[in-house]
């Protein structure tokens, strides 16, 4: 049988082959998805990034006006801007905290989760509960935790911080940031159970034949098992923290006390909608889409590189 006919007919595909690809109903597929991404991110983000460089602001429907193109003149705006060099300062704070505590955390209680426990399955639903419980209601819980005269404060007695965790310009940001690995945990548990399952049991054996205890097989074999998922899990945390916003406006009263919570996606909202300069907001967006990417490649490199 020649070559030819093992492989069909032999014909190179045209031009619209090589369009569609080998198999167009998987192009047929893909191309809804395709469509929203650009209407929904792409066009977003390019029309934001030409706001940045026009002198831009809100008309009534129909207004013909001019928009001149200003350059870099909002980008200084911004950065000159005390209260914006503070809320990107916040929002490192944050991840500071967030990023390690996420990922320490998630794979300590996933692997605690994925042993042989009583009551696991309870244990896995109680742990992902927060994640889809909508945020007003849980906020709610968590002021009447830590407001001055919160559960916390009364179990603390004299040890509480005066001014309370919310209102401190010092502990407001940290509240917060442990207010959101604590709700987003459910998530990146699941993400390291998953994981879990494609390390090989027979690792754990040979380890324990070694001599490993269960603290050196979790750091000689869970640890490496996992990392593709601890790649995602930093990754995903880090861009979910950058656009922070509705945990400081809901929690602070919009990034109180004087700024000490705002996040950069925050200020982007305060000054590009409730004080009408979508031109100095999309100037801040845009900073702070390249300050994540930049961070999101520096924080590939370091955690998903092989050993």
């Amino acid at each position: 049988m020649s070559r030819l006919a093992v492989s069909g007919s032999g014909r190179r595909p045209g031009v619209v082959g090589r369009i569609l690809g080998e198999h167009p109903a998987g192009t047929a597929f893909v191309t809804p998805y395709v469509v929203f991404l650009a209407a929904v991110f792409a066009y977003p983000l390019g029309f934001a990034v030409y706001m940045s460089f026009h002198d831009y602001f809100f008309t009534a429907p129909g207004a013909i006006v001019e928009r001149p193109f200003v350059g870099f003149d909002n980008y200084v705006t911004v950065l000159s801007d005390p209260a914006v060099r503070r809320a990107f300062g916040n929002v490192l704070v944050f991840l500071v905290i967030n990023v390690p505590l996420t990922v320490v955390l998630s794979i300590g209680l996933a692997t605690a989760l994925n042993s042989a426990i009583r009551w696991r399955t309870f244990f896995r639903v109680s742990y992902y509960v927060p994640y889809v419980t909508a945020s007003v209601a849980v906020v709610g819980v968590w002021l009447f935790l830590f407001n001055a005269n919160g559960l916390v404060n009364s179990v603390l007695g004299p040890l509480a911080p005066d001014p309370s965790w919310l209102v401190n310009s010092t502990l407001a940001m940290p509240t917060v940031a442990i207010y959101v690995t604590w709700k987003q945990l459910g998530f990146f548990i699941l993400l390291y159970l998953a994981a879990l399952q494609n390390v090989s049991k027979d690792l754990y054996e040979a380890a324990s034949m070694d001599g490993a205890g269960r603290w050196k097989s979790f750091l000689n074999v869970t640890v490496p098992g996992v990392r593709p998922a601890t790649t995602l899990v930093v990754l995903l945390a880090t861009v979910t923290g950058a656009n922070l916003f509705t945990e400081p406006y809901l929690l602070t009263g919009g990034g109180g006390p004087d700024g000490a919570s705002a996040s950069p996606v925050l200020v982007m909202y305060q000054k590009g909608i409730e004080q009408g300069n979508p031109d100095i907001g999309s100037a801040i967006g845009v900073l702070l889409v390249v300050g994540v990417l930049m961070l999101a490649l520096a924080e590939r490199r370091f955690v998903g590189r092989e050993d």
